[in-house]
């Protein structure tokens, strides 16, 4: 099947550093090509694929410091997909809504995934206007600001089975990875730490429109001599940092759409204690991976519980049910239904 890839150019395919769609999309990009599909991706020209690169920019855009107008590198990237349009069977778009204008005045046989949260008031009259789009959510919970929307499927997000080894024993320490914000509540982090004694890294990237609260409401926290704030980290030391973790924190205060941190922790063994919001009931297996919590003394019971739990089965777990074939599997079957569909209505061709 020849396919193609259209990513972001926030960061490379995959990130150097931070990057969730991103690094989704090169694992699925990567696994297509594994299985004999040709493939095309359209990324920033930093990015390192075995498919056939198209660049949209020379460079991540986040870690150029000459950009200062993101959009119109994103702009010159779609007219490139939109020229070449006809050469795939089936074009797969990570841009989120950029594309619809295009996508409506072509016949393109094309899926677009969904990464973001939807539950933003100003998404409503987009998706409304555009509701025949094919979109995909990464969990159901992402979906139910737009049940109406035109859903095809939801399909998970997935890990190279071989990207995270499997780690038998734990460290002493809890982890947090990902980014300071509000939303994603590093401060609740550190009170369950402090309230069990355990020492916590934090690994996370400080954007700048979060700056003025880490300054402000993170920063005073961090000198706390439990707490270890290492910065933000690029893949090479996520094995080292998740595999040695006595556990993940997960305290999230946001409808998270997926959360790819708690699969890159499962596939190291290492269990994850997440407040309930957004995607994980979905990800995580009460008692199993993890435990699911409402709030601090929840967190602080379920981080004394966790020995209890079998890190050979959080490793059992992911291969079972987040591995990136699974997750291409799933997008093959997908695009063989919209290229049906397209096969069925030739007038719309």
């Amino acid at each position: 099947m020849r396919i193609a890839q259209v990513a972001p150019l926030y960061e490379s395919v995959p990130p150097k550093l931070y990057g969730g769609t991103e690094r989704v999309v090169s694992y699925l990009t990567e696994e297509l090509v594994r299985q004999g599909h040709e493939v095309t991706l359209f990324a920033s020209g930093d990015s390192v694929t075995k498919a056939r690169l198209v660049p949209g920019c020379e460079r991540a855009l986040r870690l150029d410091e000459n950009c200062i107008d993101q959009m119109a590198h994103h702009v010159v990237m779609l007219e490139k997909v939109f020229q070449h349009v006809r050469d795939f069977d089936v074009v797969h778009f990570h841009v989120d809504y950029l594309h619809f204008p295009l996508s409506r005045r072509q016949p393109i046989r094309q899926l677009t995934t969904l990464h973001g949260r939807l539950d933003i008031p100003d998404l409503v009259p987009v998706y409304e206007e555009f509701r025949e789009m094919p979109v995909v959510s990464i969990s159901n919970a992402q979906r139910e600001p737009l049940p109406w929307a035109n859903w095809q499927a939801t399909v998970y997000h997935g890990l190279p089975v071989d990207r995270y080894r499997f780690r038998a024993k734990p460290g002493d320490y809890f982890a947090f990875l990902g980014r300071i914000s509000p939303e994603k509540r590093v401060d609740r982090a550190i009170r369950i730490a402090q309230k069990i004694g355990r020492p916590l890294r934090i690994a996370a990237k400080v954007d700048d429109v979060d700056k003025q609260y880490f300054g402000k409401v993170i920063e005073p926290l961090l000198r706390d001599q439990l707490v270890d704030f290492v910065g933000e980290i690029g893949e090479g030391r996520k094995q080292e940092f998740l595999g040695n973790a006595y556990a993940l924190l997960f305290p999230i205060d946001w409808p998270e759409p997926f959360g790819l941190v708690m699969i890159e922790a499962m596939a190291c063994g290492t269990p994850v204690i997440a407040y309930r919001s957004g995607a994980v009931p979905e990800v995580i297996e009460e008692g199993e991976t993890g435990f699911i919590v409402n709030g601090l003394k929840d967190a602080t019971a379920a981080a004394r519980k966790i020995p209890e739990l079998s890190r050979a089965r959080c490793r059992e777990v992911f291969e079972e049910r987040f591995t990136s074939r699974r997750m291409a599997s799933d997008y093959l079957q997908g695009y063989e239904r919209i290229i049906q569909e397209k096969l069925a209505n030739p007038a719309k061709n």
